[in-house]
């Protein structure tokens, strides 16, 4: 029976596909046509936009709060940590960046194929600033010959690497273009919906494309120097950038179940939460410093060592409820944040016996050969509670709406007044070093909700305007938490912060760049070579050779930064 069903079955689908075929009337061409796609040369420019914006921002904040984070000492993970805390940047695929590149150029072909300057000068931002992300990150790569596979010729399926410096140059020009065309561009034919940024506003796209060109303007200043000076010279003159927290360049996330902070994921797997850690680093410049957005930022710790010098061990068993003991080891990390968020809890420590941080935030040291054991954890493990050491703060893993605190920050009105600080320092004509850093400062505070606290922050010692760049890049340094791509940037190009490497670090020295993915030497090998031969070798690139993360780009060769 079961054979005779079989055959049965058969029968009936041969059947139908006879019949499916005879009612074709020979036309099989049309048998694979998706009635429900769009036609790439039909696609409306403003069901384009929303997939390019929110694809580069939610990138960019991902590297901010993740590998960049870890590379600046922001942050350091206490599992799974090599990339965030140890330059474990081998092998670093950039497919995700090139594919927002992908949508962006249909993206510009549509716009020129309507004739609509606003769709165009949004799409060369939004190139400007995907590619300036990935030279920034690799060095050379594929620019003036890539996104253009469908096209026939051989060549361009093996696209060439061009110079950093061709990059740089191309992306600076695609931005002078964009801010003409957004001088003069309509916004009739835009769905403020779908403009993620800026709900169809030409001036806000114009300001940052502005801002954008500050950017990379000073980051080619020490080898360009009179094109950097000239170009931001000219946009301060215009007075057509990001001035206020209003105009920043964010993706605002509403908190829906697909458009969450990147952290936001968390509550339904708190143990990737719990490896998110203050980096020491970061915690000694904002206590050093009275900084009132550490709380904002981080949780105290759960468990606070207290110091007592008559203990006969070197240190207890059983935390404190507010001073009397309870008897247990440890609680599961939602049991503190759930169940006791008003607790206050201690360990006592004899510090003569042993070394404990006893502050009520401590973060981890970068490159710890074991950071989950840090400061006395009692329960150590890949991705466990470490009681001792500050998480993020618990806003970090709420549920989230549409307009609050957490956003993800393409380029903000703080960056714009430090870069603006430092050119001032530069004899450049964009007025006073240091208004621009207290601009800057204050703008960083009132993005955080911290606008109050301005006027007694800047009274502090540490932070008092001094004249130097190690100050103005020091608090751009704080001011680019979730942003730390730029903060990396900058650490490159000038030195500061005087960032300092850990036990676990594969060299002595930060890195400088991210690894050629497998895909890079598999698929297109020989004209990585010509990338790999303008890489500098340095002492600490080791065995990874030219493509190392520690060999210099086009950018930093010549120079002795960061480190000499």
């Amino acid at each position: 029976m079961e054979i005779t069903s079989k055959i049965y079955k058969g029968f009936l689908m041969a059947l139908i596909c006879c019949l499916g075929f005879a009612g074709c009337d020979d036309k099989l061409d049309e048998m694979n046509v998706n009635p429900y796609g769009i036609d790439p040369a039909e696609v409306n420019p403003n069901l384009l936009m929303p997939s390019v914006l929110a694809a580069a921002a939610q990138s960019y904040a991902n590297l901010g709060v993740n590998d960049m984070a870890g590379a600046v000492q922001h942050t350091q993970k206490n599992g799974w940590y090599d990339g965030h805390n140890n330059y474990g940047w081998e092998n670093m695929n950039w497919t995700g960046w090139y594919n927002i590149l992908r949508n962006n150029e249909l993206l510009y072909k549509r716009a020129v194929e309507l004739d609509n300057d606003y769709f165009t000068a949004v799409s060369l931002t939004m190139k400007s600033f995907v590619f300036g992300n990935i030279t920034d990150l690799w060095g050379d790569a594929p620019y003036t010959d890539a996104l253009k596979g469908d096209q026939a010729s051989v060549e361009l399926q093996f696209p060439k690497f061009d110079g950093q410096e061709v990059i740089y140059d191309g992306i600076i020009a695609d931005l002078q273009t964009a801010v003409s065309l957004f001088g003069t561009a309509g916004n009739d034919a835009v769905t403020p919906a779908n403009d993620l940024y800026y709900g169809g506003n030409a001036a806000g796209w114009k300001r940052f494309a502005n801002s954008l060109l500050l950017r990379y303007y000073m980051r080619i200043s020490e080898k360009k120097p009179d094109v950097a000076k000239a170009g931001i010279e000219a946009v301060y003159a215009s007075g057509e950038y990001i001035q206020n927290v209003s105009q920043d360049a964010v993706l605002d996330y509403t908190g829906g179940a697909s458009d969450i902070w990147i952290t936001r994921h968390i509550p339904l797997n708190p143990d990737d939460f719990q490896r998110y850690q203050a980096c020491q680093t970061f915690i000694d410049q904002l206590m050093g410093t009275n900084d009132p957005r550490l709380a904002v930022w981080f949780a105290p710790v759960r468990v606070r060592w207290e110091a007592d010098e008559s203990l006969a061990v070197a240190s207890e068993d059983f935390i404190r409820n507010d001073g009397e003991p309870l008897g247990v080891v440890t609680y599961p990390f939602d049991d503190f944040v759930n169940q006791y968020p008003d607790e206050h809890f201690t360990r006592k420590y004899n510090p003569y016996l042993v070394a404990y941080n006893d502050a009520e935030y401590v973060g981890l040291p970068p490159s710890l050969l074991v950071p989950e054991s840090y400061n006395g954890n009692p329960s150590p493990g890949q991705g466990t509670q470490n009681q001792h050491v500050s998480q993020l703060a618990d806003i970090y893993q709420s549920a989230g709406a549409a307009g609050d605190i957490l956003k993800a920050r393409l380029i903000s009105s703080a960056e714009v007044s430090f870069i603006f600080a430092e050119a001032a320092l530069k004899g450049w004509s964009v007025g006073s070093a240091e208004q621009h850093y207290y601009e800057g400062i204050l703008k960083s505070l009132t993005v955080w909700g911290k606008s109050d606290d301005y006027e007694g922050f800047i009274a502090e010692d540490e932070v008092a305007f001094d004249g130097s760049l190690e100050q103005i890049i020091e608090q751009k340094w704080v001011a680019s938490w979730t942003a730390a791509t730029e903060a990396f940037a900058d650490y490159r190009r000038t030195g500061y912060p005087k960032l300092v490497t850990g036990p676990q670090s594969p060299q002595p020295r930060v890195a400088l760049r991210f690894q050629y993915g497998d895909d890079e030497y598999n698929n297109n090998s020989e004209s990585i070579t010509g990338a790999l031969d303008r890489l500098q070798l340095t002492d600490y690139s080791g065995s990874f050779g030219k493509d190392s993360q520690w060999s210099k780009s086009w950018l930093y060769q010549g120079t002795s930064a960061p480190w000499d």
